[in-house]
């Protein structure tokens, strides 16, 4: 499974960085392949690409604030969730990453 991922928290770093290393390490706990862009206060980190956007499966958002390129992602099976709810507990996110595939490709889901 190819997921990717942005991250953004309100301030744009702590939390940003916190969320995007979690969710790296439960997907590759359960084998899955992921990227992950963080969107920080001043620039945004890593940049996903077309490439990896138009292979992904799943996408998953998490964060408290409005995201740049948001638009990349409409016809994508999208995960939006929190940041500060993640941190807490992350299996919500990956239950929903599991079961989203079987929804159609543009499906929103909120955790």
């Amino acid at each position: 499974m190819n997921i990717v991922a942005v991250t953004s928290c309100i301030s744009g770093v702590a939390y940003t960085y916190m969320a995007a290393e979690l969710l790296e390490q439960q997907c590759q706990q359960k084998g899955m392949n992921i990227s992950i862009e963080t969107q920080g206060a001043f620039s945004s980190g890593v940049s996903l690409t077309d490439e990896e956007i138009h292979n992904a499966d799943v996408v998953v958002i998490i964060t408290d604030t409005e995201i740049k390129g948001m638009q990349r992602f409409a016809d994508c099976r999208q995960i939006k969730t929190d940041i500060t709810g993640f941190l807490r507990n992350q299996i919500p996110v990956l239950q929903a990453i599991e079961k989203i595939l079987e929804t159609p490709p543009n499906t929103v889901k909120t955790v």
